[in-house]
Parts: structure tokens; sequence; C-alpha cells
């Protein structure tokens, strides 16, 4: 990678450890995935959050750099593994609550604001088109490249970090306009969400880095944010591109066939002890949709619904939250359904969510079953 002389003398240590760590990440990565040279950021959107999955080690690292690493660039933090108005709830010991307590005071000490949130682009402005952000979670990422205008690489929690503190990430091919190689042509009629995240999963792989989608109209911010959460779970894959391509892509349906393939690889049960919705977490329109189709029915068994701690606020004000609850929806903010150590399988055998990307967590990670259906589905299966 060609650096400049300011980068060359922080990678040799001449302008602290921590500049110089940040920098070994960044030149590693960048000559991992061919990149030239490394560009400024305006935003960087971290993962690494959650004790459940960083454990001692991450929130021991976070605890030591905390002291004098700082953030160059605006910096946003993915969900973490409670909610601290409702913790005392859901049984969780006292370790995990001080450790996670932990990973958000480092994060806090250097200049992260606490979002808690893995859908930074309904929380946040989005800056003008092409600008260079450095985004950690995939479906953000995703989301970014695809349908923001902006330009990320998909990248891990450590380079993010050290992009947000050096505010800079390496220039790699994300970031730089491209052809896919791939088109995938859909062919399934009458589409909802469900599919959507579907055909993204499909997309994820077997995409490399970029995927062409034809066949689709324009997509709305639900239909989007779920190919995105889709496609970010199940591969390298980080954007996609609408129309054809060129004329040698190689082209591939997604139909009646592959979505079927889809929904036997994920859907492991016939049935749910709990519902989850929200993940990627819920925006504001979702909340507002299914405040909607609750009126005047209850769920029959436990619905958990994650939303942004922003987007619970507003929905308070507006009254959806009061609807929810009325419904016997338990509402959690600064934690998500992925990776959640709320749903375990000390006491939960299956889970009912209409998101693939919680399907693929909640069985890898979690180890439950999943019954995976439209949210219209789970409205008319599970309230009266």
């Amino acid at each position: 990678m060609e650096l400049t002389k300011d980068e060359e003398s922080a990678l040799k240590g001449e302008q602290g450890e921590i500049m110089q760590m940040a920098y070994r990440i960044l030149v590693a990565t960048g000559e991992a995935t061919d990149a030239e040279k490394l560009v400024p950021i305006e935003w960087a959107h971290l993962s690494g959050v959650n004790y459940n999955t960083i454990g001692d080690a991450g929130e021991e690292f976070l605890s030591s750099i905390s002291k004098d690493a700082r953030v160059k660039v605006k910096t946003t933090l993915n969900p973490m593994g409670f909610d601290i108005d409702n913790v005392k709830n859901y049984g969780l010991d006292e370790n995990f609550i001080s450790k996670q307590l932990s990973i958000r005071n480092s994060y806090e000490t250097m200049g992260v604001i606490p979002s808690f949130s893995c859908i930074p682009y309904e929380i946040f402005d989005i800056p003008k088109d092409g600008t260079q952000v450095a985004f950690a979670e995939s479906n953000a990422a995703i989301h970014a490249n695809s349908y923001d205008n902006l330009k990320t690489n998909k990248e891990s929690a450590f380079s993010a970090l050290a992009s947000a503190i050096v505010g800079k990430s390496p220039y790699s091919s994300l970031r730089k306009e491209d052809n896919p190689n791939i088109t995938i042509r859909m062919k399934v009629k009458n589409p909802n969400e469900l599919t959507y995240g579907m055909l993204g999963f499909f997309a994820g792989k077997i995409g490399d880095t970029s995927v062409n989608i034809s066949g689709l109209n324009e997509m709305d911010k639900r239909q989007t944010k779920a190919m995105c959460g889709g496609m970010g779970t199940s591969g390298t894959c980080a954007k996609f591109i609408f129309g054809e391509g060129d004329s040698d892509c190689e082209k591939i349906d997604f139909d009646e066939k592959e979505i079927q393939n889809v929904h036997d690889e994920l859907n492991t049960a016939e049935k749910g002890d709990i519902i989850t919705l929200g993940s990627p977490q819920l925006g504001l329109d979702e909340i507002s949709d299914l405040a909607g189709k609750l009126k005047g029915r209850s769920f029959q068994k436990r619905c958990m619904v994650f939303m942004p701690r922003t987007v619970k606020d507003q929905s308070t004000k507006i009254g959806y939250t009061t609807e929810l609850e009325r419904a016997g929806c338990e509402i959690l903010s600064d934690c998500c359904t992925c990776l959640s150590p709320l749903i375990s399988k000390d006491n939960v055998d299956a889970v009912t969510t209409n998101s693939i990307k919680g399907a693929f967590y909640l069985k890898n990670s979690n180890g439950v079953d999943v019954n995976l259906k439209s949210l219209s589905q789970i409205v008319e299966d599970e309230t009266r």
C-alpha cells in the first residue's frame, strides 16, 4: 500500500502505541484486500459490542485501549446484550451485566455515540452521495453501498474500530465502481418481506463482493432492509445493483424452487414457544405497521419486539408502545434478536420470527429451532 509520510510515521509508532496498532490493522486489511491506499472517512459504525460475542478478551482489550484511544470521526455502535431498563426481568447473571456495562463505558470513553443499533441508516442523517464510511454491521454496510449511495468495505470489528481511531479506511474494491459477474433474476411473484430476506440470503451465498439483481421494481425501505439483512447473513457479498448487468454475466434464477430450499434450510420447527420481531431492529415505519395490525388483537404467547432506543422514544410519544404493550409485546431497546443472551436453549425450544438474519443466528448461535413466517402470517396465527 502507498502510505503518506504521516501514515508511515504512525505505523512506525512515532504517534503512540494506539495509532500504531490502528495503522497495523488497516494496513494488514488493505494488503489483504488489494487496497492501494487509505482514504478519509466521515462515519464509522462498530460491531464488537455484545459481551455474548466478544467475551472476556474483548472486554479487557476495550478497557485497556480506552485509556488512550479516541475516535476521530462520528462513530456509532451496534446493539449490546440487553436493555438496561428491563434486564432484571431476564435472569442474566451479574458477571454478564457488569462486563457488558464495562464494554459500554469503554466505548463511551473513546467518544463513541452509544446508539446500540444495527440500523444506523434509519436513525441518523445519511451523508451526501459518495461519502466514504466504514461500517462493520453487515446489513448496514450492504444498505450503505446499495441504497444510501455511500461507500464502505464490509468491515470487521477490528478494522471499523481502527478506522474510527485513524479516520481512514482501506480503499478496497467495494469503494470503487465495479461490474458484478453474477445476475440473479427474481422470478417469485407477490413477494413479502420474508421473500426479500430469502432473496438476500440466496444472493449472499452465491455472490462474491457484489451482485446484480433483476426482475424487481424499485424496492421500498422495508424490502431493502429485509434483503440487506438476509444478504449480510450468508456470505461476503456486500452490495447489490439493480439491472441485468453485462451480457457476459452469469444469470441465475431465484424461483419457487430456490425459495423453498432457503426456507427448508432456515425453518426447523412447525411452531415457536415465543415470537421475536426485529433483526435488524424495527424502525418507526415498521412499528407503526405492527401497531396497526394489532389493533383489537393480542398475542397468545410471549412476543419480544426489538427497536433502537430513539425509535422507542418516538414510538412512545406517538402512542405505538402503548398499543404494542396492550397487545402483549415486550419492548426492548439497545439489543437485538441476533446473538441475544435473552433467548436461551435452557428455556426455549423454538422461536417464531419473520427475520432471515434472526433465524440464522437463533439456530446457529443460540441453538434454538426456528419457525419462519411473514409478519402478516404471525399476526394471523398468533393473535386473537
